[in-house]
């Protein structure tokens, strides 16, 4: 096959993302291979996620990579259009509403306040105004809650990374449905660059870069560099139900208990991500129907009293790229190993800071530098230094 300038491992939309910021970039005119294990995207994250963006984070790199994320998606369509055919992201803004008790409300006031200072356009509402607001919520226990105005709501994530995948291949960008196996580096006791990709079909291919872009299988290719990267696939459950009341205008709410759901047209999706003590590295797409039963739907029905009457309808496991250190991405190339870059980690928000990743990645390979955000806090080399900022707003 021979080489490539950049070879991409991981095809799901942060894989193919960077492949499309590279093909589209004026700076860059080099080969590009992109590397997925499932090219059918049965199994990938991507296309099993709840499909969502917001600006409600309390960093403020999160922040600036969702508003970045959420004018590509107003363009996208344009932007990613091949011979005029115009992809449909369907991209709803019908905002997030972040719930808190008395409790949580010095943290939701926070983080508002540093949403607000970047531009955000989000709301924060007390117990009457969210009663007068949204009829149907059983505020009773509530002190507050903030809503995202504009910029924030749900979309289609597989039409996004098939948007990402097919302007990339009009752009010149190869494909190739096979397994990365090994990475090759030169120099003594094999410590230097990566020279080259080994295939499970057994081809090995030269390169200039190569990018991690694995999702949930990121440590095992970092290993294959003699990288330990903290990154592990963890299970997360969406379920689908409906309900015999109609729920006026209700935005992706969030309660305090950690308790997610968002319409899905004339349905509702739901899920909530398990405490550290059981949330082992899980591989699996087997769904356990009690964790609705059991632990859902009291919560949806004591939130919204409506939904004591629903129906589950379908469910689906995924798993998140779970970053154990703070939950925020891993960008960048390790100090060992320069031009082997690293984007991972996402903890369930690289569907929607994708279009800022895959730039930022670009920008590495090109200029060897961030430059339409400084995201250099998330490199791993602020990692490896010991940064200290948690994202507090991970669902």
């Amino acid at each position: 096959m021979g080489g490539y300038d950049v070879v991409i491992v991981g095809g799901g939309v942060i894989g193919s993302a960077i492949a499309w910021s590279l093909a589209d970039s004026d700076d860059f005119d080099g080969r590009v291979l992109v590397v997925e294990r499932d090219p059918g995207y049965a199994r990938c994250s991507t296309a099993l996620s709840a499909g969502s963006i917001r600006q409600q984070f309390s960093i403020a790199e999160n922040i600036r990579i969702s508003q970045y994320g959420a004018e590509f998606l107003r363009a996208a369509p344009q932007r990613l259009a091949v011979d005029g055919d115009c992809p449909a992201l369907s991209f709803c803004e019908g905002g997030y509403l972040f719930l808190a008790s008395a409790a949580g409300l010095p943290v939701l006031q926070r983080n508002h306040a540093l949403q607000r200072e970047l531009g955000a356009d989000v709301a924060l509402l007390d117990a009457d105004e969210l009663r007068a607001r949204f009829a149907w919520l059983n505020v009773g226990d509530l002190a507050g809650g903030c809503l995202g105005l504009s910029g924030e709501g749900w979309f289609d994530p597989y039409g996004l990374l098939q948007a990402f995948r097919r302007k990339a291949r009009a752009l010149g960008v190869d494909y190739r449905a096979d397994e990365v196996v090994g990475l090759r580096r030169a120099g003594a006791r094999a410590a230097g660059p990566v020279t080259a990709v080994e295939l499970a079909g057994g081809d090995v291919i030269d390169c200039g870069w190569a990018v991690n872009a694995a999702g949930p299988q990121a440590a095992r290719v970092a290993a294959m560099a003699a990288i330990e990267l903290p990154v592990r696939p963890r299970k997360r459950y969406v379920f689908c139900f409906d309900c015999r009341e109609p729920i006026r205008a209700a935005p992706l709410l969030v309660d305090p208990s950690g308790l997610y759901f968002r319409p899905e047209g004339e349905r509702f999706i739901c899920g909530m991500s398990p405490g550290e003590e059981e949330d082992p590295d899980c591989e699996d797409f087997v769904v356990d129907y009690d964790w609705f039963e059991q632990r859902l739907w009291p919560l949806l029905a004591a939130r919204v009293p409506a939904f004591a009457a629903i129906r589950q309808r379908a469910a689906w496991a995924g798993h998140y790229a779970y970053n154990t250190v703070d939950q925020n991405a891993i960008l960048g190339a390790h100090p060992d190993c320069a031009n082997l870059l690293f984007a991972n980690g996402f903890s369930g928000h690289g569907l929607q800071q994708s279009p800022a990743v895959g730039r930022a990645i670009a920008e590495l390979i090109c200029h060897g530098e961030f430059r339409a955000l400084d995201l250099s806090r998330l490199s791993f080399a602020a990692l490896l230094d010991g940064r200290e900022m948690r994202e507090l707003n991970v669902v």
